[in-house]
């Protein structure tokens, strides 16, 4: 009986780490949809959706460990952040607030969510509650670090860092509250 609870943990903590690093690929996938805005130093890229979902999936713990697994991958230099570029220099630059807020997005989002366990279903008004706390976790280091860095009156740093995305995240905080209830289900007795 102890020999097969323990096969059972080490299962689930090899499926813990194996999905951990999918959301860190997927994450870093993100980089090959970087928009450049002309007005911003802040490009429309899609890796905020997918920390979105490695918290709201995953859990905080999980969820935060996939993106700190892709910031690190980055900061050592994996062509991994927007426009396919990498290095520590790129948390000095205009995005770094933003690939910080990556971490926080995903463990407000997993926080609130709460982990995934099987035969629960989140409430839809949790997920969504989870995803506001995940892209204000995201946008107050973001705007914050413009502001400072680029020495910008607080109207400025919102109109550069906050107004224009305003639409594309919404949509893609749409999204991620529609597809986390299944993806939770799935990933909920692999992890529990």
């Amino acid at each position: 009986m102890e020999k097969s609870v323990t096969i059972f943990a080490k299962r689930k903590t090899i499926i813990g780490i194996t999905l951990t690093a999918l959301f860190a690929a997927l994450i870093a996938a993100g980089t090959f949809i970087a928009i450049p805005l002309p007005f911003s130093p802040v490009p429309i890229v899609l890796q905020n959706l997918f920390a979105m979902l490695s918290g709201l999936i995953l859990g905080p713990l999980l969820g935060g460990a996939a993106v700190g697994l892709y910031l690190i991958a980055g900061a050592i230099g994996a062509p991994v952040f927007a426009g396919a570029t990498g290095g520590f220099f790129r948390f000095l630059g205009p995005t770094g607030g933003y690939l910080i807020g990556y971490l926080l997005m995903a463990i407000a989002a997993g926080f609130i969510a709460g982990k995934p366990h099987g035969g629960y279903k989140t409430p839809l008004w949790r997920l969504i509650l989870a995803v506001l706390g995940g892209v204000i976790g995201n946008y107050v280091p973001g705007i914050l670090w413009l502001k400072v860095l680029l020495d910008k009156t607080w109207l400025e740093a919102l109109t550069m860092g906050f107004v224009p995305f305003i639409i594309g995240d919404t949509i893609k905080c749409a999204v991620a509250v529609l597809i986390a209830p299944r993806l939770r289900r799935v990933v909920a007795d692999h992890i529990a």
